[in-house]
């Protein structure tokens, strides 16, 4: 089976905003490629003005029926919600999120201020291999699936003034990091879209890696090259 590879335009964040922007990306990516029928929930992001598709958990609030009892809904829809507030963290938001942690932590220094990595989220199914003449049957993984993002994480402070040049720069790190954001996933969409044929007729799981590089010396070349258009995206 031939695995299709996505390339995903590069994300780069403040380190504040870089958990948040993979948690969309990866979850939207999640969602579009869920296996079955699953339930959806809209996340908003407190970091960015935009929202994203996520499959829903049992950690996720009820949305309120409003064409329920008006003397009913309020305590039936709070009960409901302390029950899901007192569940545990979910299998996928906890597999995601630890994803994201040991992520984080293999991210290497590619110039003054920037830590870089390439996330791949793979999805594969598992298949039965015979071995010794079919006296030992093991098990392994047939990846289908790849989508690969260069992630660039930027800790340059960003200036905290209230004076009008202070504003303006927030705002344009705010803005280059949201248009970034958005143009990843809006690129998920068109790759989702594009082509389905290699999607295999059965049930399939998915896995969260560093997808390193065999040198990035050429990266940091490239960086140190362009580095004044860099300046202040950090936070």
């Amino acid at each position: 089976m031939n695995c299709q590879v996505h390339q995903l335009p590069e994300l780069e964040t403040a380190t504040s905003g870089t958990r948040e922007a993979l948690q969309a990306i990866i979850h939207t990516i999640l969602f579009i490629r869920s296996p079955g029928p699953v339930a959806p929930h809209d996340v908003h992001c407190e970091s960015f003005q935009t929202t994203y598709t996520r499959i829903a958990t049992d950690n996720d609030p009820l949305p309120i029926n409003k064409y329920a009892s008006p003397s009913r809904t309020p305590s039936y829809q709070q009960h409901q919600y302390n029950q899901h507030q007192s569940y545990h963290k979910s299998e996928l938001d906890r597999k995601v999120d630890d994803s994201i942690e040991t992520f984080l932590r293999t991210l290497t220094p590619i110039g003054p201020e920037l830590m870089a990595g390439n996330l791949a989220i793979s999805f594969f199914e598992r298949r039965s291999k015979n071995k010794l003449f079919g006296l030992v049957n093991q098990e392994e993984k047939v990846v289908w699936e790849q989508w690969i993002l260069r992630v660039v994480v930027n800790n340059t402070p960003r200036p905290m003034g209230v004076d009008e040049a202070s504003v303006i720069e927030r705002q344009r790190i705010q803005d280059t990091a949201e248009g970034m954001l958005k143009a990843v996933l809006l690129k998920v969409f068109e790759f989702a879209g594009s082509e389905t044929d290699h999607i295999p007729p059965v049930m399939y799981d998915f896995e969260i890696s560093n997808a390193k590089r065999a040198d990035d010396r050429d990266e940091v070349y490239s960086r140190v090259s362009n580095l004044p258009a860099l300046i202040n995206l950090g936070s």
